[in-house]
């Protein structure tokens, strides 16, 4: 099926992904590309008539100086509506004859706007009207530079007392452009706003939907891999696990799953994992039990970047030795007794943000914030192809998809959990001791969470909060059980409520449950006498302790 689309250039922005997220919950499909793709690109993509309209993404450059990107001139030929935002909007501006400058004060956080000329994007779209009557849009604003002469044929759309032009509009041409940051959650109307451009403006039709889409998926998998067979590293997370249920839906026996258990995971977690996929969707998966191998590399290392490449390169290390043995024809594996034929492709759980932050960083559009494990020479080292079926998907579509796979909706909107798993819940060194430890006290806490309902609202805290996990501190201090004297470890308890887990706030958990929790973990978990919660937010702290 051949959906609608919306073309999204990035011009280096850290929130263009919020853009395109956006967008598919609108159930629109969308595209992320670099901005410095050629006019001829551009065109090819426009040809087939699925192209709906164009969003021109923010940035940190500043549009009039001479090294910075422009948008490809074809953006503006192809007669489909565009959307600038932020940067967005002052290329538009600069490219079309109208005036950019650097402003005297840099706008940054909270603004209100004034929505003005009636135009097709904010009409009776506002937060709260004047006095006077004028409608007002509470938004967030990330800018030093701001148009300062329209461009011939665009009116004033909106304006601040620090931005006189907030927005323009061009409606002959249906071009528009905001100052402000609509895709972000600070921008109250910001998915009104998208919603009218994207639905209403461009006219495209919102079958984006996760159910549907199984069909297709399904369909393209058996005809790329066709009776081939396929090898994937099952990790337990929700990538994984949902690109695993996906290909095994397609393909069957076709599909052999190694699950690598690194002594690092969630309490019983490695089976829970074996009983979903071996015991409920009867799919083959090895299982190695590498947990000693990944202890004995760790032991004296501390630092956390060292820690992960240690267990990155380690999991490829394994994996790799299981793959060789199931590479080959004739080759057999412990799949349950079964025959596994020679592997020719390799499918990994990559999901669109990983495909986008990779993009950015060869472009050098934006700044890399972190690395992608499963984006990378894997398949090359193997001689693998590669079968990549949520590619295409952001993690909330993702976990629609494995529901509708049939996968449990604990497992599917479990909270997130880091590759190199509790490795980077120890604070220094890991050692097993403190591992298991960590274990219970943390299986602990997310019991209480799922246990504890809120009154207000009737959901439980765990769903109320985005990401909730125990952390191991390697210090001890004094305690008193009894009439003994304790000098036991410490842990942490971190919550925290986020949209986009860009920014986060630490979760207001409430004292009863707090209280138990830490009742339970000092006395269940004999070698715990003290339990704190982390009051910090995201920024300054990040959401992980390493």
């Amino acid at each position: 099926m051949q959906h609608q689309k919306i073309l999204i250039l990035d011009f280096g922005s850290q929130v263009t992904q919020l853009i395109a997220r956006r967008v598919r919950e609108a159930h629109v499909y969308c595209e992320v590309h670099p901005c410095d793709v050629t006019d001829e690109w551009v065109r090819d993509y426009a040809k087939d008539g699925s192209l709906k309209g164009i969003i021109l993404s923010g940035s940190h450059a500043s549009v009039y100086e001479d090294t910075t990107d422009k948008a490809p001139e074809a953006v503006f030929q192809l007669g489909v509506p565009v959307l600038g935002i932020c940067y967005g909007m002052q290329t538009m501006a600069h490219q079309l004859g109208g005036k950019v400058e650097g402003g005297h004060k840099r706008e940054f956080g909270f603004a209100a706007v004034r929505a003005r000329g009636h135009t097709a994007l904010l009409k009776d779209i506002a937060d709260f009207t004047t006095p006077e009557g004028h409608g007002m849009l509470n938004v967030w604003m990330s800018h030093g530079d701001k148009v300062t002469e329209l461009p011939p044929g665009f009116k004033l759309m909106a304006s601040t007392e620090s931005c006189p032009i907030a927005g323009m509009a061009d409606e002959d041409r249906r071009f528009y452009a905001v100052q402000f940051h609509p895709e972000v959650t600070h921008t109250v109307q910001g998915r009104a706003l998208l919603d009218r451009f994207v639905l209403g403006i461009c006219g495209t039709s919102p079958d984006w939907v996760m159910r549907d889409h199984i069909a297709e998926a399904v369909e393209q998998i058996r005809q790329q891999v066709g009776d081939e067979e396929v090898i994937l590293g099952l990790s337990g997370g929700v990538d994984s696990s949902v690109a695993a249920a996906l290909i095994h839906r397609a393909i069957g026996d076709q599909l052999t799953c190694v699950f690598v258990d690194h002594g690092l995971l969630r309490l019983n977690e490695g089976d829970m994992v074996m009983d979903m996929f071996v015991g409920k969707l009867h799919a083959k998966v090895i299982r190695v039990d590498a947990s000693d191998l990944f202890l004995g590399k760790l032991a004296g290392v501390s630092e956390p970047e060292q820690k992960r490449k240690i267990i990155g390169g380690l999991f490829v290390d394994v994996f790799k030795q299981e793959a060789a043995k199931l590479k080959g024809d004739g080759a057999k594996g412990e799949t349950g007794g079964r025959t596994v034929k020679g592997a020719t492709w390799l499918a990994q759980g990559t999901i669109y943000p990983d495909v986008i932050e990779s993009g950015g960083a060869k472009s050098k559009k934006a700044v890399t914030i972190k690395s992608h494990h499963n984006v990378g020479g894997l398949p090359e080292q193997l001689g693998l192809k590669l079968l990549e079926p949520l590619r295409d998907l952001f993690k909330d579509e993702v976990r629609e998809l494995g529901v509708a796979l049939g996968l449990p909706p604990e497992m599917v909107y479990r909270h997130p959990f880091p590759g190199p798993g509790l490795g980077v819940r120890i604070l220094g060194e890991v050692k097993k001791e403190y591992a298991d430890l960590l274990r219970r006290a943390d299986a602990i806490f997310i019991e209480e969470l799922r246990n504890h309902v809120d009154e207000a609202t009737g959901k439980t805290w765990y769903d109320l909060t985005s990401q909730a996990f125990t952390v191991f501190l390697p210090v001890k201090s004094v305690g008193v059980m009894g009439d003994g004297r304790t000098y036991d470890y410490v842990v942490a308890l971190r919550a925290v409520q986020t949209s986009d887990f860009m920014t986060a706030d630490w979760a207001e958990l409430p004292y009863a449950l707090l209280k138990k929790v830490s009742g339970r973990i000092i006395n269940e978990v004999r070698g715990i006498n003290r339990v704190t919660y982390d009051v910090s937010s995201k920024p300054p702290a990040t959401i992980e302790w390493e």
